[in-house]
């Protein structure tokens, strides 16, 4: 399975982004879908999380009540908008295809992964 990664780009603060991310063909199994982002010097840390059904998502406390995702499995497709953006929310934003049916929080929980799409946000 490939994933690849669209929607980055510059922006200013408090502005907004659309990522999308398209899996090349299903898993065979009901994955759960996953976004992690990785800043200059810093480790991958987890951004939003979504279940197979997309029944259920979860949010780091940063992105929290600022980020929405969402799916379409008609689609093979993972969603992330992205509003009031700040500047620490610049990184390299990937997206993953979880174990499970449920998202992890941590990055061994996926299995597939993108290349990734860069997002600056300036001040």
């Amino acid at each position: 399975v490939q994933l690849q990664a669209f929607g980055g780009g510059l922006v200013q603060a408090g502005g907004s982004l659309s990522l999308s991310c398209a899996a090349s063909r299903r898993t065979g199994s009901n994955n759960g879908m996953g976004w992690f982002r990785q800043a200059p010097g810093k480790e991958r840390e987890f951004v939003a999380g979504i279940s197979w059904t997309g029944g259920s998502t979860y949010y780091s406390d940063s992105v929290k009540g600022r980020f929405t995702i969402s799916r379409d499995n008609a689609k093979n497709t993972v969603y992330m908008q992205m509003n009031s953006l700040k500047t620490e929310d610049t990184a390299v934003y990937y997206c993953a295809v979880a174990l499970s049916s449920m998202p992890s929080v941590v990055a061994s929980g996926y299995r597939y992964w993108g290349q990734g799409t860069e997002v600056t946000v300036s001040s």
